[in-house]
């Protein structure tokens, strides 16, 4: 009886390990079949470091040699003597920076500076990229900025194809007039003044001769 039991053993160990190799075979199965695949959808959302696609607006984008961009900048609505203003122009082959005073617009300082389409272009598309071009452009009564916002400053943004503005934004440090321009507008304006290395020399200077 022993004897019979143990000429079957082999046999019976030879079963078990097949049984465990089909049931290992069948969970791999399941698992590989049962993957879902990997689609758009549930790929990780993008961060909020991730950097935008740029608009390329042509109006602001453009490398062309009679594109341009201005920021000008309008101080307090005041007496004569005292009223300043300033004006950061930046074309493909150059930039220039004037400070004046009077509603006249009389020339305290100004200082042109050579500029590059390689440095134009960076710098444009740095403007894109900082969502200048969001804004919608009002019309009629509704884009007049005389008087706006007298006891602050005005800030307007004006693309250019020769001496034809067209596109223009503008906002305000008032509360109650926040203008066209969606973009941070602290973000913008440093754009700018980095164009200018005498920046703060020049606005210093303009502010000196209140």
């Amino acid at each position: 009886m022993i004897d019979g039991v143990r000429r079957f053993m082999p046999f019976v160990l030879v079963g078990i390990i097949a049984i465990l190799v089909i049931v290992v075979f069948v969970s791999l199965g399941r698992v590989i079949f049962s993957a879902k695949p990997t689609s758009v959808a549930d790929a990780p959302a993008a961060t909020a470091s991730t950097t935008p696609a740029a608009t390329a607006d042509p109006k602001l984008t453009s490398t062309l040699a009679d594109r341009s961009v201005r920021m000008t900048v309008r101080g307090q609505i005041v007496a004569d003597e005292n009223y300043r203003s300033y004006s950061v122009t930046i074309s493909p082959d150059s930039r220039i920076m004037a400070t004046y005073h009077g509603y006249r617009g009389e020339v305290i300082d100004t200082e042109t500076l050579d500029n590059t389409g390689k440095a134009y272009g960076e710098f444009v598309y740095a403007l894109d990229r900082a969502n200048l071009m969001t804004g919608d452009e009002l019309s009629g009564d509704a884009n007049e900025t005389r008087g706006i916002c007298a006891t602050g400053n005005l800030y307007e943004f004006e693309m250019l194809k020769g001496d034809k503005v067209v596109k223009k934004l503008w906002t305000s440090s008032c509360s109650g007039s926040v203008g066209s321009l969606k973009a941070n507008l602290g973000q913008v304006m440093a754009l700018f003044q980095k164009q200018i290395p005498d920046f703060s020399s020049m606005t210093s200077k303009m502010n000196a001769k209140l």
